[in-house]
């Protein structure tokens, strides 16, 4: 079994998690979900509640890396900015928790489970669904898409791991 792995898809509002593993050449689903802030809440505490509660999901199930996604472009500078505050916070729980980390662009991880870079969410949450062997389509696609950031990561350091042999 390789190591358990948290993805992360980063936000203010709602931020995916979810934990995966290669267990005897497969891939294993522990867990996933998301974080959600209360709407009305100011920013700094969105984003304390964040911090938190990564953190909680860090200590439950003490996974040895994390990965979240990079930024990507944004053509509104707000959701942007939210994004990249809540991208942010991710990095400092993961460091705080002594998580080592990666990081891959939408287009890494797009490219990772469905071969595609530019596939859509219900394409990410279908390979997502087969690869892990889930019963049921992962949602929301936050989660998924979280899933599918730990899973490129996985893929990373597999095929990093069989370049320095």
């Amino acid at each position: 079994m390789t190591g358990l792995v948290l993805g992360v898809d980063p936000g203010t509002a709602t931020t995916g998690y979810g934990l995966a593993c290669e267990e005897q050449g497969r891939l294993k689903c522990i867990a996933y979900g998301v974080i959600q802030t209360p709407a009305g809440a100011a920013a700094h505490v969105r984003l304390q509640i964040l911090y938190t509660e990564l953190c909680a999901v860090v200590a439950k199930y003490q996974p040895v890396s994390g990965a979240v996604e990079k930024l990507f472009f944004h053509r509104n500078a707000a959701a942007a900015l939210a994004v990249g505050q809540g991208r942010g916070v991710a990095l400092l729980a993961l460091a705080d928790c002594k998580v080592g980390l990666g990081e891959y662009t939408p287009r890494e991880v797009k490219q990772a489970v469905t071969g595609y870079g530019a596939a859509t969410k219900n394409q990410i949450q279908l390979a997502v669904q087969w690869m892990l062997e889930l019963k049921e389509l992962p949602r929301p696609d936050d989660a998924a898409d979280a899933l599918a950031v730990a899973i490129c990561h996985i893929h990373s350091a597999r095929r990093n791991a069989l370049l320095a042999a």
